[in-house]
C-alpha cells in the first residue's frame, strides 16, 4: 500500500475517533450516557429496569454539600428507592459530567415519608444553569405516592450542575435523581406556534420566535388516549402515560379503538422526520386511540387538560391510522381552543402509510381559563369520515432566568496554562490538517463553467456525508444534476448567521426558510430541511432536478443547494413580498392588493405554469399549485415555487402519468384523486382554486364556516351558478371590480373547476382569458355589463381583425442568467399585441 494512502487512512481514523469523542451525538443514541442516583443511601436499587446507584458508588456525581444529612423512612414504602432521602440545610449541588450540546431528561423523585424530619414542611428552589426548575416548592403528598418532576434541558457544557436552595428557615430534600441524554431531534429546535382566536400573539400558525431548545421544558401531562396506564417499566425512557378519561369532555362522541397488530417503525431510531421512532412513544400508545363514534355526522372529540394560565406550552399530538379501511389516510380537522389549526394527514400526512406512527408539534400559549383544549373533528367529505387521537403530551415552556447564571465555573478547579495552550495549538493543527485535505480534494474538481454560483470556499472538516453523492466526489447518482450549483454549508451558515432564528421568514412542508446574504452580497432565501417536516430526500432531489434545467421570469430561480453533513438545503432568489396567501390575508400590511394587481399576479403565475406544461423540456406538472407556492417580489411580480412534488414526462392534452396522489387538500383535482392519473389539467384545477382565493381572500378549506361553505371551490361554483358571486368577493376590492372583468374571471374559474379534466381549458387558454379580463378592467375594451362576455358582434368590429397572438410556448428570448438552461419566453409582448385583439378571441 502506498505510504500516502496509509497516512490518509491513519488521518481518517484519527478524525473519526476525534469526532466521536468530541461529538458523540453523531453516533447512535446510547443509553449509557445516564445517571440514576439513589440519594441519601449507599445501596444500589433496581427500579423500572434502571439501576439507581448509592452515594458510595465510584460513579456517583461530584457533590458540593456544605450542610446536609440523610433521612430514612420509619415506615414501609412502595419501593426501596423512596426509603431514603438527602436533606440539604444550605445551598448544595450535584455536578455531572455530560456531553455538550445535547438535550437531557432531568427527573427528581420526591416522597415526604414519615421520619424524624418532617419532609412535608420543606420549601426550596431547584435550579440548573440559566433556569429555575422549581421555585418555592414543597413536596407535600397526602397519597403516600412519589411525586416525580420531569424536565428537558439542553446542556451546552461538559459539566452540568443541579442546585438545591432551601428557603429561609427551611430545608430541601430529594429521594432520587435521573439525568440521561435523549436521542437527537427528540425535542425540535424550531417549531410552529399556534395562535388561537383571541390570543395576544395573533392568529393561525406562525414560526415560534427563537429556539425551543434555548428554553427548558417541564412535563405537565402525558396521556395514552384510549388506553390504560403505561408504566415507567414499559416505556423505554421510563415515562408514565396516563389514561385520558379524566380529561375528555365529549365522551359520548368517542369510543376506545384498539389494535393488536404490529406498529411500523422507522428503520433508524434517530429518525428526524414526522414518523415516530421507538423513543418518541412506545407501541402501546399507538395501538390505542379515541375515535369518533359517528364520523359521518361530524361528531367532534375534545379534551381539556389543566395548565398554568397565560404561559407557553409545548404540545405534541400522536397519531396512527390503524382501523382505516380506505386506501388513503383518514383526513380530519384539528382545533385548539376551538380555533382551526390544520387538516391532519393533509399534504404532509400523505407521506405516511397506514400503521405508520407520527406526531405533530406546536407551541401554544394557554389562555386565562386554566385549561388547554384540543379537539379533533371528522371531515364529512372523506371516504369514511373519522377523527382520532392516540396520545397527547403537554410541557410547560420555562424561560431563562437572569437570577440564575447561564454558565458556571467551579471555583475549586484551576485552569493550567500549559494545558490550555496545548489544547489551542492542537486544535489549530487539527483544523489546518483537515483544511489541507479538503482543499486538495476540491482542487481536483472542475467547476461548472455555466454555473451562476461563485466557487465555494473551503470548509474546515469537509462533508461527512452527502445525501446526493453518497460520499463520492465523482458525480451524482441523479441524472443531469447541476453540481456547479452546490454551495458549502459554511457559506450558508455565514449567510444566515448560523441559521439564527431572527432571519426566519417562513416555514413550509420541507422546512424553515431563512433570509440570507451570500458572500457576494446577493440576498437569498435559504430553505433548510428540519426534523418533523413531511418532505424529504425525494422532494429535495426533485426540486433540484426541475429547477436546475429551467429558467423563467415567473418561476422562482434556484441559486444553489447544499447536501453536506446530512443537511438538505435549497437556496432561491429572495422574494421580498412573500407568498400570495400572505398578501391576500395579512391585514397588517399597509396596502391591500387592488383587483388590477391581483389579475396581474394571476397572469404571471399562469405564465409560469404554462411554461412548465409546454415550454419546459419534456413537460412538467407542478402537482402542488396553491397560494403559498406563488411568491411575489418587491414589484409584485408573481413566481411559482416549490417543485418538490413535480412530475415530468411527455405531456399533451390527452396524456397522463400514473402516480400516487399527492398535493394539498382543497386544491387537489378530484379526478386525479379518484383515478390516480395525473395530467396537466390537474394543475389547471388547482389554479382555479387559487383564482377563487384571489377573488374572495379566504382559504381553500375553512372548517369554521357552515358546511356548504367549507370548500371554497364548491362554494364558489355554487355562488356563480346562483348569480351571487359578488356576495363572497373580498370586501377590500368590492365596488372596484369592473363587472365585465368579473364576469370573464368567473367564467375562467368555472372552466378550471370542471369535474372532468377534459372539460377544463389548457393553461394557455387560461392565460389568454386572464389577459382579456385584465384589459376589461383597464378599460381598453369597453363593454356593457349586460353584454355576454364571450362574443359581441358590436364590439368585435371596433377592433382590427388580427391573427390570434401565438402560443407563449413558441416564444423564447435569451436570458443572460440562464446559460446552459432552458430559457424563458417573452412576457412583455403579450400586452403589446393584446391591445389589438378582437373580442371573439377572448374565450
Amino acid at each position: 500500500m502506498p505510504m500516502a494512502i496509509q497516512h490518509y487512512i491513519i488521518l481518517l481514523s484519527f478524525l473519526l475517533q476525534f469526532s466521536l469523542l468530541q461529538f458523540p451525538s453523531l453516533g447512535l443514541y446510547n443509553l449509557q450516557h445516564t445517571y440514576f442516583i439513589n440519594c441519601g443511601s449507599d445501596i444500589n436499587v433496581k427500579e423500572n429496569n434502571n439501576l439507581y446507584i448509592g452515594e458510595s458508588n465510584s460513579t456517583y456525581p461530584k457533590t458540593i454539600f456544605t450542610k446536609s444529612s440523610t433521612e430514612t423512612s420509619q415506615s414501609s414504602v412502595l419501593s426501596p428507592l423512596y426509603q431514603t432521602a438527602r436533606i440539604f440545610h444550605s445551598e448544595s449541588s450535584y455536578e455531572f459530567n455530560t456531553i455538550p450540546n445535547n438535550t437531557y431528561m432531568v427527573r427528581f423523585h420526591f416522597l415526604s415519608f414519615s421520619s424524624s424530619t418532617n419532609l412535608s414542611s420543606a420549601k426550596f428552589n431547584v435550579s440548573v444553569p440559566g433556569f429555575y426548575l422549581l421555585q418555592n416548592f414543597d413536596a407535600k403528598n397526602t397519597t403516600n405516592t412519589p411525586l416525580i418532576k420531569e424536565y428537558f434541558v439542553k446542556i451546552i457544557r461538559k459539566r452540568f450542575k443541579i442546585t438545591f436552595t432551601p428557603q429561609t428557615s427551611s430545608f430541601a430534600f430529594v429521594n432520587a435523581i435521573e439525568l440521561f441524554m435523549l436521542p437527537i431531534h427528540f425535542i425540535p429546535d424550531s417549531i410552529a406556534r399556534f395562535n388561537y382566536i383571541g390570543s395576544t400573539t395573533g392568529r393561525g400558525l406562525s414560526t415560534y420566535t427563537g429556539s425551543l431548545l434555548s428554553r427548558a421544558l417541564e412535563t405537565k401531562h402525558r396521556l395514552n388516549v384510549g388506553g390504560e396506564t403505561v408504566t415507567r417499566l414499559t416505556d423505554n425512557l421510563s415515562r408514565n402515560w396516563l389514561p385520558d378519561n379524566s380529561y375528555i369532555t365529549t365522551p359520548q362522541n368517542a369510543y376506545d379503538g384498539n389494535f393488536n397488530g404490529d406498529i411500523k417503525r422507522s428503520a433508524d431510531d434517530e429518525s428526524d422526520g414526522p414518523n415516530s421512532n421507538q423513543y418518541i412513544a412506545p407501541d402501546i400508545v399507538y395501538q390505542n386511540a379515541k375515535e369518533s363514534k359517528n364520523g359521518s355526522n361530524g361528531l367532534s372529540i375534545s379534551w381539556s387538560v389543566p395548565v398554568e394560565k397565560n404561559i407557553d406550552h409545548f404540545l405534541r399530538l400522536h397519531f396512527c391510522d390503524l382501523l382505516n379501511p380506505q386506501p388513503g389516510l383518514t383526513t380530519f380537522f384539528l382545533y385548539i381552543y376551538d380555533t382551526y389549526v390544520q387538516n391532519v394527514n393533509d399534504g404532509v400526512g400523505l407521506l405516511f402509510e397506514l400503521r405508520d406512527p407520527y406526531y405533530y408539534d406546536y407551541v401554544v400559549r394557554s389562555d386565562s381559563s386554566g385549561v388547554l383544549k384540543v379537539t379533533v373533528t371528522p371531515n364529512k367529505t372523506d371516504f369514511k369520515p373519522n377523527a382520532f387521537l392516540n396520545g397527547l403530551e403537554l410541557m410547560k415552556v420555562i424561560e431563562s432566568s437572569g437570577l440564575v447564571p447561564a454558565d458556571y465555573f467551579d471555583s475549586k478547579s484551576k485552569v493550567r496554562l500549559p494545558v490550555l495552550v496545548g489544547s489551542v495549538i492542537g486544535g489549530l493543527v487539527l483544523v489546518s490538517v483537515i483544511a489541507v485535505v479538503y482543499l486538495c480534494k476540491i482542487r481536483k474538481q472542475t467547476p461548472d463553467e455555466n454555473s451562476n454560483w461563485l466557487p465555494v470556499r473551503a470548509v474546515a472538516g469537509g462533508s461527512s456525508h452527502s445525501r446526493l453523492t453518497d460520499g463520492t466526489t465523482q458525480g451524482s447518482p441523479l441524472p443531469n444534476i447541476n453540481l456547479g450549483l452546490k454551495i458549502s454549508l459554511l457559506d450558508l451558515q455565514l449567510a444566515t448567521e448560523n441559521f439564527d432564528a431572527k432571519w426566519i421568514i417562513g416555514k413550509g412542508g420541507f422546512g424553515i426558510v431563512y433570509r440570507g446574504v451570500l458572500g457576494n452580497g446577493k440576498i437569498v432565501a435559504v430553505k433548510r430541511s428540519e426534523p418533523g417536516c413531511g418532505q424529504g430526500l425525494q422532494e429535495f432531489q426533485a426540486e433540484i432536478m426541475v429547477l436546475s434545467k429551467i429558467r423563467h421570469r415567473h418561476l422562482v430561480s434556484l441559486i444553489g443547494y447544499c447536501d453536506e453533513r446530512n443537511e438538505m438545503i435549497l437556496v432561491y432568489e429572495y422574494m421580498e413580498k412573500g407568498t400570495l396567501r400572505d398578501s391576500l390575508y395579512n391585514t397588517n400590511l399597509p396596502n391591500f392588493l387592488s383587483w388590477k394587481q391581483r389579475l396581474e399576479i394571476c397572469i404571471g403565475a399562469a405564465r409560469g405554469i404554462h411554461y412548465l406544461h409546454k415550454g419546459a423540456t419534456g413537460g412538467i406538472i407542478h402537482r402542488d399549485v396553491k397560494s403559498t407556492n406563488i411568491l411575489l417580489d418587491e414589484n409584485l411580480v408573481a413566481k411559482v415555487a416549490d417543485f418538490g412534488l413535480s412530475r415530468t414526462g411527455p405531456l399533451d392534452q390527452h396524456s397522463y402519468v400514473s402516480t400516487g396522489v399527492k398535493g394539498t387538500f382543497g386544491y387537489l383535482d378530484p379526478e386525479y384523486f379518484r383515478s390516480q392519473q395525473l395530467t396537466e389539467k390537474s394543475d389547471v384545477y388547482s389554479f382555479g382554486v387559487v383564482l377563487l382565493e384571489v377573488l374572495c381572500a379566504r382559504p381553500a378549506i375553512e372548517p369554521a364556516l357552515p358546511r356548504e361553505q367549507v370548500n371554497l371551490a364548491e362554494w364558489g361554483v355554487f355562488c356563480k351558478d346562483k348569480g351571487i358571486l359578488e356576495d363572497i368577493i373580498d370586501p377590500s376590492i368590492k365596488g372596484h371590480v369592473d363587472q365585465n372583468s368579473l364576469r370573464k374571471f368567473s367564467e375562467i374559474v368555472e372552466k378550471c373547476l370542471q369535474d372532468d379534466g377534459s372539460d377544463r381549458p389548457s393553461m394557455g387558454d387560461v392565460l389568454w382569458d386572464l389577459e382579456y379580463a385584465l384589459q376589461l378592467q383597464r378599460g381598453a375594451i369597453h363593454r356593457q355589463p349586460h353584454e355576454d362576455s364571450s362574443n359581441s358582434a358590436f364590439v368585435s368590429i371596433q377592433l382590427p381583425n388580427v391573427r390570434r397572438f401565438p402560443s407563449l410556448s413558441t416564444l423564447s428570448e435569451t436570458d443572460d442568467m440562464s446559460i446552459g438552461r432552458v430559457t424563458d419566453e417573452s412576457d412583455t409582448a403579450a400586452d403589446t399585441v393584446f391591445s389589438q385583439l378582437k373580442i371573439g378571441d377572448g374565450r
